[in-house]
């Protein structure tokens, strides 16, 4: 068996817990079960909304087009 967990290690701790995520889940399904948990702050829609709003269609069509060449 592992030993203890010191849970004022916190780097430890967070090690050991992110390791049997990924052992159990898998990386995929580890990141999927953290993100349930930390959904972020702010409206993302009314950020978008503000970011694009000076931009057509297809300005934003060509950016991603011109990112997909890089």
């Amino acid at each position: 068996m592992d030993e203890p967990i010191d849970i004022h290690d916190t780097f430890d701790l967070q090690k050991r817990g992110m390791d049997a995520l990924v052992r159990e889940l898998g990386e995929i399904g580890a990141i999927t079960f953290l993100q349930l948990y930390d959904r972020g702050s702010g409206d993302y829609t009314k950020e978008r909304h503000n970011y694009f709003k000076h931009m057509s269609v297809d300005d934003i069509a060509n950016g991603i087009i011109s990112r997909r060449k890089i």
